[in-house]
């Protein structure tokens, strides 16, 4: 089985030049796209209502905030990875604080293999994320599905004067009978006797 290989895109949120100097090289052009650096929490709130970033690189502090609530806040997204840069000697106290929220940490100076590393490992946990997403979205999708076909029930127990299972055996016979879902069945229904 071939693995599709995805493109990640990225904000990076940094006001040191030198970091933002040493990081942009590891961010591969066949394995990252749409790259944008800005210098302030600020911005990058901005940022992240414009476009959906799948990673997000925080090198704090940053001028306007030392930047660990907004790496809870994008990691609160449950499709965003985030990755805050610390100073070394501040890492154990932040990588222990920030873990119950998910937010990976580093720390500087920055070493290139730790951060490709680390880098690997976002977009795992961004594919996971993924994963989690679909799966997510597949459950919501059936709830709705159920609620429907709740509702059409109790519409035609209603106007029809049918018990419960009469109902249900009438909406998987029409669904089955016309080629159509449960849930188009049960929206028809609504329609007619709503």
């Amino acid at each position: 089985m071939a693995l599709s290989r995805h493109i990640y895109s990225v904000l990076l949120v940094s006001a040191a030049k030198k970091v933002n100097t040493e990081l942009m090289p590891l961010f591969s052009r066949d394995r990252f796209e749409s790259v944008t650096v800005v210098d302030t929490v600020a911005k990058a709130q901005r940022k992240i209502v414009d476009m959906d970033y799948d990673l997000v690189v925080i090198n704090s502090p940053l001028p306007d905030d030392f930047g660990k609530k907004f790496a809870v806040d994008v990691s609160k997204d449950s499709d965003k990875v985030a990755l805050l840069i610390v100073r070394s000697d501040l890492y154990d106290e932040i990588s222990f604080s920030m873990m119950p929220h998910g937010v990976m940490v580093s720390k500087r100076p920055i070493d290139n293999l730790v951060m490709e590393q680390l880098f690997d490992a976002m977009c795992s946990v961004r594919e996971k994320l993924r994963g989690i997403r679909k799966k997510t979205v597949s459950l919501e999708d059936k709830m709705e599905e159920i609620r429907l076909v709740n509702r059409a029930k109790w519409a035609l127990i209603k106007s029809c004067h049918m018990t419960e299972e009469d109902a249900h055996r009438y909406i998987q016979k029409q669904a089955m009978d016309m080629c159509i879902s449960k849930k188009e069945t049960a929206e028809n229904i609504l329609k007619t006797y709503s």
